[in-house]
């Protein structure tokens, strides 16, 4: 009985991802029984997690964990969140349009939380992968699952041999039919300072001649931790907002574009921090 609500949950998330415009946690959700009972701890989310994490490790070194496994993965951690507290306010899910791929998605960057979420939402409707670290692929739980995601990966050490093998691999990827999700912060940041929002996106969009979609996110709702990063504590008052731009093609050097972004994120800092 258990695997069949999940499985329906996934199925639910799934259509209302490909069909609506914007997703709402219900106020009404409740949290689970477990969670409130260890004292508003993350106690009860990381055994959750990690059961999750193990399953799809297993299935990636099987090598059986394909994109439905991976959005559908991505679906029950989302379930989890919500279970947990968490609130979504997703909006302009539209603007993942099939039709008009593939896209560059060119986000800010706060915690684990997008990079487990975004492939329940962008996966279902086309076929995507990151541009990550080295060091993500390498972690002993994640990694498995990450490289089966076949990723561009950069070492963040030399920025320029960062940016040939993006603008070389994601040309590739981009014109295979593959979209890509890109961060340009160096690092996960609870704020916006334009002076480390690299224009790589933007350039790798440009030079394959594909689309960007702007991806604006607060996702402080799930903190990083000082010791194992993305093992933070849950903050259950805030919000986890996340909303889409519809696509833009790049003209010129890409700057105005780039300005642009930077200020869309800006804006909706803004306007979810009221």
């Amino acid at each position: 009985m258990l695997f069949l609500y999940f499985c329906k949950k996934s199925e639910t998330l799934e259509r209302a991802f490909i069909t609506n415009s914007n997703y709402y946690t219900s106020p009404s959700h409740k949290r689970a029984l477990f969670d409130k009972l260890l004292f508003n701890s993350r106690l009860y989310f990381l055994y959750k997690y990690f059961g999750v994490v193990l399953r799809s490790r297993k299935k990636a070194l099987n090598g059986t964990y394909d994109t439905k496994a991976w959005y559908e993965s991505s679906h029950e951690i989302f379930d989890i969140i919500e279970n947990c507290g968490g609130k979504f306010h997703l909006e302009g899910l539209d603007n993942i349009d099939p039709k008009g791929g593939p896209y560059v998605f060119i986000s800010n960057h706060m915690s684990a939380l997008e990079t487990m979420i975004f492939p329940g939402i962008i996966a279902p409707k086309m076929d995507v992968t990151f541009v990550v670290k080295e060091s993500l692929i390498n972690y002993p739980f994640f990694g498995p699952i990450m490289r089966s995601r076949e990723p561009i990966v950069v070492s963040r050490e030399n920025s320029r041999e960062d940016l040939m093998k993006v603008l070389l691999e994601g040309k590739e990827i981009l014109k295979s039919g593959r979209s890509i999700i890109i961060f340009p912060q160096s690092t996960r940041k609870t704020v916006l300072n334009p002076s480390e929002f690299n224009s790589l996106g933007v350039k790798l969009a440009k030079k394959a001649g594909v689309k960007i979609v702007p991806i604006a996110i607060k996702t402080d709702f799930w903190g990083n931790s000082r010791f194992i990063k993305d093992l933070g504590p849950l903050n259950r008052k805030k919000v986890i907002h996340m909303e889409f731009k519809p696509g833009v093609s790049i003209t010129g050097n890409g700057k105005i574009e780039n300005d642009a972004i930077i200020d869309f994120i800006s804006d909706r800092f803004k306007k979810w921090t009221v």
